[in-house]
């Protein structure tokens, strides 16, 4: 899985909870959104400040697992519809 901060857009305070959790690559927002999925992250704001890219469903599934171990919510949850260009979207609520 690839992953990237959004410039200008601060990170939320959990952030550090995520990178410890995941094994993500960092790369360039733009080669992240080439990945088949798409999860974004929310900060206290309201903006999605993280981007991370998923090429399988199966690696999708283990970070929006690993997402919701860390007390997070997922607003798309209950639809197919993606929003924003993420598959799903987490954030504290």
């Amino acid at each position: 899985m690839k992953t990237s901060l959004l410039d200008g857009i601060k990170p939320a305070k959990f952030d550090k909870h995520i990178i410890a959790n995941l094994l993500l690559d960092v790369a360039p927002a733009d080669e992240v959104r080439q990945e088949a999925l798409i999860v974004g992250v929310r900060n206290a704001d309201g903006e999605i400040y993280r981007l991370i890219g998923a090429s399988t469903h199966n690696s999708f599934m283990n970070a929006v697992e690993e997402l919701f171990d860390l007390g997070l919510s997922d607003e798309l949850q209950d639809t197919d519809e993606p929003l924003e260009g993420c598959d799903a979207i987490f954030s504290e609520q």
